[in-house]
């Protein structure tokens, strides 16, 4: 789904939202085999973390730094040199590169070649329907073919599925959380039915459904069996709400969980005072490192003049510029991502 409907509708409101020591890289785990409800869980005592052994190996050490960065040109080619522009203007490779897809759209495409060739690992944020719809079979042909189209892509993704599911101007589409498990629960038996083991499950509800007690995000998690990666998105919004007290709130949920986390979007939207913008970068700098179950973090650069104005580009920014090359450069968030032919075995 594209930022319309996703982020966008969060700029509306009044706020806008956006553990253990690590050790030896973890020993790999074995897909789920084709057929079975969900993959076995297999511990990774090295760090205390691990996953059902779908997508991509986590990093055993540091975090990916990723992005979505809007295009001038809706083009394949144009995504990447977004992507690769937006790398050059910070300081650091994008090596999680971030696309959004509506519900009946196919991919993997052009687009997700083109990212692959460039040597990017890619999340794919799959918006959705009806939860019940869904549940009842009625777009069963069309989750089917797009689960032979991700295992025939054959290189290990993410995959976001109907992201802020807790966001209230969803519920008619979401529903209940009971009805969003059962569509959760759905979706990822036709994937490993068909043998989509590399496509990696992403659970991102908004940070502000662990914030708002009536929003209650954690009523909707499907479970550490169907669950790889757990996610959220985080944004200061206009009042510049906090990345650590925004966070805390989550990663107490996360903690009780032995699975990676990822920041699915963060980014400085609104001009704020001085230096306001720089500040908020350099303290989700220090929170991530302090918190090494977060394996990855994912910018969102945009910039939109009409109706609601927003702005999370550095073009006019040397301070949050100057914070975000901070960031960049770290080693921290030089952790190498798994490449692969599309295709072809994984390396």
């Amino acid at each position: 789904m594209k930022w319309v409907h996703s982020s966008a509708a969060l700029l509306m409101g009044s706020v806008l939202a956006l553990t253990a020591c690590q050790g030896e890289a973890p020993a790999p785990l074995t897909p789920a085999p084709a057929g079975s409800a969900t993959a076995p869980v297999q511990p990774r005592p090295a760090n205390g973390l691990e996953t059902t052994g779908r997508g991509p190996e986590m990093p055993a050490r540091g975090a990916w730094l990723g992005a979505w960065v809007k295009p001038d040109w809706q083009t394949p080619d144009g995504r990447v040199n977004a992507l690769t522009s937006f790398g050059e203007q910070t300081g650091g490779k994008v090596a999680l590169a971030h696309m959004f897809h509506e519900w009946e759209d196919e991919f993997p495409g052009p687009t997700e070649h083109a990212i692959q060739a460039a040597g990017m690992l890619q999340m794919i944020s799959w918006s959705g329907a009806d939860t019940r719809s869904i549940t009842d079979g009625v777009y069963d042909q069309l989750i089917r073919q797009r689960a032979k189209e991700i295992k025939d892509f054959g290189v290990p993704l993410l995959l976001r599925w109907r992201w802020e599911m807790d966001r209230p101007n969803l519920r008619q589409s979401v529903r209940s959380p009971e009805d969003y498990v059962a569509a959760w629960k759905h979706i990822r038996a036709i994937f490993t039915e068909v043998g989509a083991t590399n496509a990696a499950w992403v659970w991102c509800p908004h940070v502000l459904g662990f914030v708002e007690s009536d929003r209650n995000a954690a009523a909707y998690y499907p479970g550490d069996d169907q669950v790889d990666w757990l996610c959220t998105d985080v944004y200061p919004g206009k009042d510049y709400a906090g990345f650590a007290e925004q966070m805390d709130s989550f990663m107490a949920f996360a903690r009780e969980r032995p699975r990676p986390v990822l920041i699915g979007e963060f980014g400085v939207t609104h001009d704020g005072g001085p230096g306001q913008r720089a500040a908020w970068l350099r303290e989700a700098h220090t929170y991530v490192k302090r918190h090494p179950q977060i394996k990855a973090v994912v910018y969102f650069a945009a910039k939109q003049t009409k109706g609601t104005a927003y702005d999370s580009t550095f073009d006019d920014d040397p301070e949050g510029l100057a914070a975000y090359r901070e960031l960049a450069a770290d080693p921290y968030f030089s952790a190498p991502v798994p490449t692969a032919t599309p295709g072809g075995p994984v390396s």
